[in-house]
């Protein structure tokens, strides 16, 4: 009964975590078993504790860092350097570099740790392809061409690999063992599909979209059974095996959409703030977690600049921790 009333209660902010510095930020992950929290930020990766909410390390010269992804078997993490094609090494326990790899491709931005073919996948954004390394020897085991320009990605643990494709509005499977697009499908009426989640138990992707769209996917069929409306500015995804609920980042909204995978209903909407467009999940807590900051006003418009962004204040970059 406890646990019913658990996943049935309202969602909510618990903690802000101040992390501080300038810059910006993407992907965010969290290694449950250590008790971390990976927050991508501008040239560094902050590394807080989930327990005490205190940052208690970084790695290093990660230029335009994008994301991370953790080998806990071989105690290795993987950080995504957009801004120099590159991919950093560290130990996940001293947290210090090992190697810098290069990729095959511009602007590696999603990346991502397959436990069934021990490989590190980088989704690279200017190259349009898949960079693949062996986790353990650090070594390029190939490059798959995708076809456009990829976002996220996740496993299904099982030597499969499903990645958004931006531009053209597909899903891409891919054979992790021999590096292979085995199947493309549409995911509209979803456009520009960015945060990926899956549902390995029952066999369904969620995609979310610019367009203010969550659509699910039957990996079976490799076809959309139903789409959810959520908010603006979305980014990211990420799911609760144990709830069955899906969660939509929306920035410009400030909010985060909640989404039942039973019925395809939406659960609530919970207040967050703008620009938190990027979410992840403990599995073991069912906490969320959204990285942002406070903005000043936009600078003026130019011919080059004609829509500037609003700059960040310094100091202000946080992380919004939300439970149910």
């Amino acid at each position: 009964m406890m646990l019913s009333l658990f996943f049935v209660a309202a969602f909510h902010v618990v903690r802000h975590i101040p992390i501080g510095g300038t810059g910006g930020w993407d992907y965010l992950t969290v290694d449950s078993d250590a008790h971390r929290l990976y927050v991508s930020h501008a040239t560094k990766m902050n590394v807080v504790d989930t327990e005490s909410g205190k940052v208690v390390g970084e790695i290093a010269n990660t230029e335009g860092v994008h994301g991370i992804a953790i080998a806990r078997a071989l105690h290795r993490g993987f950080v995504s350097d957009g801004r120099t094609s590159q991919v950093t090494v560290f130990d996940l326990d001293s947290l210090k570099t090992l190697s810098e790899i290069k990729t095959t491709g511009d602007r590696p931005d999603a990346i991502l740790f397959d436990p069934a073919s021990s490989r590190v996948f980088t989704f690279n954004a200017g190259g349009k392809s898949s960079t693949v390394i062996d986790a353990a020897t650090g070594a390029i085991a190939g490059t798959i061409p995708l076809g456009g320009k990829p976002e996220f990605a996740v496993s299904d643990g099982k030597g499969r690999v499903y990645v958004n494709i931006e531009d053209t509005s597909e899903l891409a499977e891919i054979d992790a063992k021999n590096m292979t697009v085995l199947r493309r499908w549409s995911v509209k009426p979803c456009e520009s599909p960015s945060g990926l989640a899956i549902d390995r138990a029952h066999g369904v992707l969620f995609s979310v979209c610019e367009n203010e769209t969550m659509a699910f996917s039957d990996i079976k069929s490799g076809k959309v059974t139903v789409t959810v409306p959520i908010g603006k500015g979305v980014d990211g995804a990420a799911f609760d095996p144990a709830s069955l609920l899906v969660f939509s980042s929306n920035g410009a909204d400030g909010t985060i959409t909640v989404v039942s995978a039973k019925d395809a209903k939406v659960v609530e909407t919970v207040p967050t703030a703008r620009g938190a467009r990027t979410i992840t999940i403990d599995e073991k807590t069912h906490h969320l977690f959204v990285p942002t900051a406070k903005f000043g006003p936009a600078p003026a418009a130019t011919p080059e600049q004609p829509r500037p962004r609003p700059a960040v204040v310094p100091d202000s970059f946080e992380v919004i921790e939300v439970a149910p």
